[in-house]
């Protein structure tokens, strides 16, 4: 059987390294390649970046799609590395030609855009995913699993954050391109701090504890002065069950890094995980506390999370295994979908869950304009 061939949407220039990344990912396990790409919104500058990739190269989505159509061009998936606001026309374009997705988060600009591409997604029955990198973390993916088996039993309150400093100052004004984009609401929607990052603590909250959120009680701060959009997230949520959710994100926490994680708190046992230090789960029963360490040769961990395990113990996997087992999951989706034998995927984050997360920061936009009144999703 040949290699899945992906193309890749964005990602191209010196100021973005993540569609590096993501070509790292789709290549990591010898069985996807990147073979085409419409990497920039400038046509020449397009061209340009997919000689520095070695792909095919075109000038935009829409010439990808049609070599696509045409027969030119044999893509099983394509990848979206976009600015937000980019996200919405080609996932939209591609899903009707019946082609899956793979998107970066958060999904859309607006909720009304997520529900379209959810409607789409359920109508053709095209495999959609959506990139939260860290639900990749083998022991994230545990930590769901542990809270599916009943191992803390009912979730009664769960904290999840995401800390990083690096929006202390106006790196916008700078000519910085990552904080340019994403300080500028015409490119990345409502909210800078919620959208970005207070998703990922939205996904760990949510996904991992298999709860969703009710309504909301919101703070969000601009505290770098002529910053039009929030650099500092804050939020109070009600879970379906009537649990508690803390939701924070910052991006003024000078020193701190991608300080992402989370704390679950149960009736039978607590989890907590952080992604500085991704290897290690820790459960809390009461008397005892389990580390479970990371490691292709522990028999503890479930196939379901195994299968996606490619070294021993003690060697460090991190952010390019995370992104690439997301990857992985795609490639299981569409290999079953053809009838072709392949390993359960994983439920990583899909349209749902995109849907659910632009619900999320809308409310909390909300919530917060009225002075943190309560607000349901």
């Amino acid at each position: 059987m040949g290699k899945l061939k992906v193309g890749l949407i964005g990602g191209g220039g010196g100021g973005n390294f993540f569609g590096h990344v993501h070509k790292r990912a789709i290549a990591f396990d010898n069985s996807r390649e990147l073979v085409a790409g419409a990497l920039r919104s400038n046509p020449d500058e397009a061209m340009a970046a997919a000689q520095d990739y070695d792909v095919e190269g075109f000038t935009d989505y829409g010439a990808l799609l049609e070599a696509c159509q045409s027969g030119k061009l044999d893509l099983d998936y394509v990848t979206i590395v976009t600015p937000n606001h980019a996200h919405y026309a080609p996932a939209k374009a591609f899903l009707e030609a019946g082609i899956p997705v793979l998107c970066e988060k958060p999904i859309t600009m607006t909720i009304a855009e997520a529900e379209d591409l959810q409607a789409i997604v359920e109508a053709k029955k095209v495999p959609f995913i959506l990139a939260h990198t860290y639900t990749g973390h083998p022991m994230m993916m545990f930590a769901k699993e542990l809270v599916r088996q009943g191992k803390i039993g009912d979730v009664r309150k769960v904290e999840a954050w995401y800390n990083q400093g690096w929006l202390a100052t106006a790196l916008e004004k700078e000519g910085l391109q990552q904080a340019e984009w994403r300080t500028d609401p015409a490119k990345t929607g409502i909210s800078n701090c919620g959208g970005d990052i207070g998703t990922h603590a939205f996904v760990a909250a949510t996904w991992v504890s298999g709860r969703s959120v009710s309504r909301v009680s919101a703070r969000l701060n601009r505290f770098v002065e002529g910053r039009q959009l929030d650099d500092d997230f804050n939020v109070i949520a009600e879970l379906d069950n009537g649990g508690t959710a803390l939701i924070t994100a910052t991006q003024i926490a000078i020193g701190y890094k991608n300080d992402n994680g989370f704390r679950i708190y149960g009736s039978g046992g607590s989890l907590e995980w952080h992604q500085e230090r991704a290897e290690s789960l820790l459960v809390r029963t009461g008397e005892v506390d389990e580390t479970y360490w990371i490691g292709a040769n522990y028999s503890f961990l479930p196939n379901s999370v195994g299968s996606y395990l490619r070294v021993p113990s003690g060697h460090h996997e991190d952010f390019f295994a995370a992104l690439a087992n997301l990857h992985c999951t795609m490639e299981r989706t569409i290999l079953r979908s053809r009838g072709q034998e392949a390993p359960e995927p994983f439920d990583h984050p899909g349209v749902a869950e995109g849907v659910a997360g632009m619900r999320f920061v809308q409310a909390a936009v909300d919530s917060s304009a009225a002075q943190g009144a309560w607000t349901d999703l």
